[in-house]
């Protein structure tokens, strides 16, 4: 993959600021990073489902996306960019509408892994020509912090709140990139923002112009429901990383590969020690409750490892 990465980030933004998104959120960070991976003659179609993104970057009349935008309902993102990408197919087969379009939908786990699912599902099982990317920040964040199949155990939200009786959500979370992967999609891989986006942006890039479905996981942390300061959003994913809370690999014709591994893996009390959704777990007493999360974790990335030999 030969490209100058520097020219590349200076790409004009396709989501233009002035949105009114938290400072310090991960979702607009992980779009306008994966836009940049849209070459600047091509054109593209965005979907997305209910989410923050959707009520934050389009508020009639006004609007922060550059290219087509269509928000769907929060359960069928996949469906409706898949009904695009079939009516261009048609349209340009017979000469009506230019080809280099490209179609993206975006989702929060809320509409990606519980009630989008089947939608999602059945985009991948199609196999169409788009790009369906999940900014996961572990929660339904936009109506209120409640817990969804992808927040994390033990965490502290709405619906799953801690206190004398409770040590927060009981259940472990769903490994969404691992089933989709499942789908024997052409690409599907997880990703985060870390240093300079080049593992985000080499991902997205290869997510938009293999042809076929492709699917992206990026963790995207919310500072209202992970409670954490604004300008540690990096801090946290890099944590995330380092501790292996968050793998970055990719599936790539199901060919599985590993794209960073720690030289020293750092413990997973790194991690939850910067999000106020933990702080419950510092207190004394529950000392077993982290160690379980740290054999979780251990547990999942051996599993990793082995798929990637």
């Amino acid at each position: 993959m030969a490209y100058n990465f520097k020219e590349v980030m200076n790409r004009p933004d396709r989501l233009a600021s002035g949105h009114r998104m938290c400072a310090g959120c991960g979702a607009p960070i992980a779009v306008r990073a994966v836009l940049k991976a849209i070459k600047p003659e091509d054109h593209a179609v965005i979907c997305s489902a209910t989410c923050c993104l959707e009520v934050s970057t389009c508020m009639y009349p006004y609007t922060s996306w550059k290219d087509s935008f269509i928000h769907s309902a929060f359960e069928n993102a996949g469906a409706t960019i898949c009904g695009v990408e079939a009516a261009h197919r048609a349209l340009s087969a017979k000469g009506k509408v230019p080809e280099n379009y490209k179609f993206i939908a975006f989702g929060g786990d809320g509409g990606t892994y519980d009630i989008g699912f089947q939608s999602l599902s059945g985009a991948m099982e199609r196999n169409q020509d788009m790009v369906y990317v999940c900014y996961d920040n572990e929660a339904y964040m936009n109506t209120g912090i409640q817990r969804s199949s992808g927040t994390p155990k033990y965490a502290d939200t709405t619906t799953s709140a801690t206190g004398k009786n409770s040590a927060g959500k009981t259940q472990n979370r769903k490994d969404l990139t691992e089933v989709i992967a499942a789908h024997h999609v052409p690409y599907a891989a997880q990703t985060t923002f870390i240093g300079n986006l080049k593992d985000l942006y080499e991902k997205s890039e290869k997510a938009i112009y293999t042809p076929g479905a492709a699917f992206l996981n990026v963790l995207a942390p919310c500072p209202r429901g992970w409670r954490y300061e604004g300008e540690d959003i990096m801090e946290v994913c890099k944590m995330a990383v380092e501790t292996c809370f968050w793998p970055l690999y990719e599936v790539e014709n199901d060919v599985w590969k590993v794209n960073y591994e720690p030289k020293n893996k750092r413990p997973i009390e790194d991690f939850l020690k910067l999000q106020g959704r933990f702080k419950h777990l510092f207190k004394k007493g529950n000392e077993d409750l982290i160690a379980e999360i740290q054999r979780d974790v251990d547990h999942r990335w051996e599993l990793l490892l082995k798929k990637a030999k």
